[in-house]
């Protein structure tokens, strides 16, 4: 395989191939996080961008996810494409969006997304299905026709990766993997056993 020296390049190769091939959602991502004590949790969540900078998700600051980058700004990311039977994990240190990416992302969203994400109380409890349906009818009155405008506890994430990995299943087991480790002078790869 022709390995090329920037991870991302190979990265937005695969990803083009996932979504000519996934039938649903390709940008889909286990997103895994732990809190000050190192209690992990994971989660998908949808890669909304990614550039030399890192790999940005979206959420209510009120989540559990958010609430442990908090208190544990690192996280990790895997991406597991069945049809290309392909996966890359992601390893890093996280840091918030500026308000204007999260502003720029929140205006290209549809409107009842807009109306969800302040309806919402992300990782709360709820007493059953008609109190969100409730919050939902409140933020579509208040807001009517007008603009919905992005919530302060709605944002964004960019994990900045110190590490990718890639892996391909290849037959008899003899599955390709390598990680590309960043350096203070570029990304070093290695070959690893599957």
């Amino acid at each position: 395989m022709n390995t090329p020296e920037n991870p991302y390049e190979l990265f937005d190769r695969w990803f083009a191939d996932a979504k000519e091939t996934e039938p649903r959602v390709p940008e889909a991502v286990a997103v895994a996080t732990a809190d000050a004590n190192g209690r992990p949790s994971v989660r998908q969540v949808l890669l909304k961008a990614v550039d030399h900078r890192g790999f940005v998700f979206y959420t209510n600051l009120g989540s559990r996810k958010a609430t442990e980058l908090a208190e544990n700004p690192f996280a990790a990311m895997n991406f597991h494409w069945k049809t290309q039977s392909r996966q890359v994990q992601v390893r890093g240190a996280v840091e918030p969006v500026s308000d204007e990416q999260a502003d720029a992302y929140f205006a290209s969203r549809a409107r009842s997304s807009k109306i969800g994400a302040w309806a919402s109380k992300q990782s709360q409890p709820m007493e059953g299905r008609g109190e969100f349906e409730r919050r939902i009818a409140k933020y579509t009155a208040k807001f009517g026709v007008g603009a919905v405008p992005r919530p302060d506890f709605w944002s964004g994430f960019r994990l900045k990766p110190d590490v990718i990995e890639f892996w391909e299943d290849r037959s008899f087991r003899l599955h390709l993997r390598f990680s590309y480790e960043k350096t203070a002078t570029g990304w070093q790869i290695t070959e690893l056993y599957p």
